[in-house]
């Protein structure tokens, strides 16, 4: 399925809007990396067990997403966009929403 988070797709042109989508979830790292993320913070430096739980969190997001679009029959989810919030200590929610839209070919 194509993903814009323009509001086009270059060569098509949106034909009807189906409806907004999304998809979230909250992932939590287990208390190991927690330790080491706090001594981390005493260093400086980049939390890479954080920067891997999110990335992991904004790709089951999207998928959850395009499940979603999917059920609707979608050609595409255009607009799409991240949003990221902390739930508590170590645990973050990360959202993909986007508006689910049929395609035309442009022309």
């Amino acid at each position: 399925m194509k993903t814009s988070n323009t509001q086009t797709i270059a060569g098509y042109r949106v034909t009807e809007t189906l409806g907004v989508v999304t998809g979230n979830v909250v992932r939590s790292k287990h208390i190991g990396r927690d330790i080491m993320a706090g001594l981390k913070t005493l260093i400086g430096g980049e939390i890479v067990g954080y920067t891997e739980m999110l990335a992991e969190a904004r790709e089951e997001a999207m998928l959850r997403m395009l499940a979603q679009a999917e059920n609707l029959h979608a050609d595409a989810v255009v607009n799409v966009r991240f949003t990221t919030s902390a739930i508590a200590q170590g645990m973050s929610e990360m959202m993909a929403y986007g508006t689910a839209v049929k395609l035309g070919i442009e022309g």
